[in-house]
């Protein structure tokens, strides 16, 4: 009766979110006194797995399940989870994730608590501590069912060595033409630079750039950073960024160890979906901006002023510590 974890892949390489899911996995398994079997998708790495606590393998091997299916990857866990006798599932909160895993949750008749941020607190009843109210407050939440999905927060648990013995399966999925009634047809992915979802930083810039033309001291800082770039929401509307970069309550969540803003003001929607970010550092020319009150550190000053400045230190700095 392990505990089974889903571990994200893209183009056969693991995310950074399959990595703190395995090593939380192990935590829930020690805790129940059992072990963490990892269930992947096309991947060929997976023996890097067995640096993070997992135990076993269930390696698919499937071209139709190569891109992501919410709908195909949740039947395949189920099938996981039946012949593994699991009744615990861990997952991340990826947005890929949020779909996928209320359909696994349905068919396993199991209470689903996405968002988690920390080990469970007890085991019977198995409690969670999840982010709640727009990350503006905590919920410490109680699953009796007899099955439970759990899902991970980015950057919540952290990622844990645990190098154990390894043992790797091929999974063969039982599909059929009501699996694929969705299918992507095209996917539009900004290639060579980190994203928003896996970065442990990330530098968002909003109005106060004035317009697309003065971008890029942004993505140069990021480059130096080796950070994922990001704006808000009116730049995304303005047209100025792909609104792939829109982060915030109604754009992509993040949850990074540094945010950078960027003559942003800080609006309550923004705030609401980077508050989970541990270290905030905000520049902006008015003192009075809302996001000074939830930044750990701020700067008053013209951005063009202070980032090229910014920008140069960290030069020396990395090129006295290269």
């Amino acid at each position: 009766m392990s505990v089974l974890v889903y571990t994200e892949s893209e183009n056969g390489k693991f995310k950074k979110s399959a990595f703190e899911v395995a090593s939380y996995a192990t935590e829930v398994a020690k805790q129940l006194g059992t072990t963490a079997t990892a269930v992947s998708f096309n991947t060929s790495e997976n023996e890097v797995l067995g640096d993070y606590g997992i135990s076993k393998v269930l390696h698919i091997a499937d071209d139709s399940l190569k891109t992501f299916n919410a709908k195909g990857y949740a039947q395949a866990l189920a099938q996981a989870v039946k012949q593994e006798g699991a009744t615990t599932v861990i997952v991340s909160s990826s947005a890929d994730t949020k779909f996928m895993a209320p359909l696994l949750a349905a068919s396993l008749n199991a209470g689903y608590v996405p968002n988690v941020v920390a080990a469970p607190e007890a085991t019977s009843p198995f409690t969670v501590k999840r982010t709640a109210f727009s990350n503006k407050g905590f919920a410490h939440t109680q699953i009796h069912t007899d099955h439970k999905v759990i899902g991970v927060s980015n950057n919540a648990f952290g990622i844990v060595e645990n190098k154990t013995t390894l043992t790797i399966e091929d999974f063969s999925v039982a599909t059929d033409d009501t699996t694929f009634t969705t299918k992507s047809v095209d996917i539009d992915k900004v290639i060579g630079k980190a994203t928003i979802a896996d970065a442990d930083i990330v530098v968002s810039a909003g109005r106060g750039l004035k317009g697309p033309e003065n971008w890029g001291m942004v993505e140069e800082l990021a480059d130096v950073l080796g950070a994922a770039t990001a704006c808000s929401k009116p730049v995304s509307d303005l047209g100025w960024r792909p609104h792939g970069e829109h982060v915030g309550q109604t754009g992509k969540p993040v949850a990074s160890n540094l945010y950078i803003a960027i003559g942003i003001s800080g609006a309550i929607q923004h705030l609401a979906g980077v508050s989970s970010s541990k270290t905030k550092v905000v520049i902006n020319t008015d003192p009075e901006a809302p996001f000074f009150k939830a930044a750990d550190y701020g700067i008053v000053g013209d951005a063009f002023d202070v980032v090229p400045e910014l920008i140069e230190k960290l030069k020396e700095f990395k090129a006295q510590n290269a």
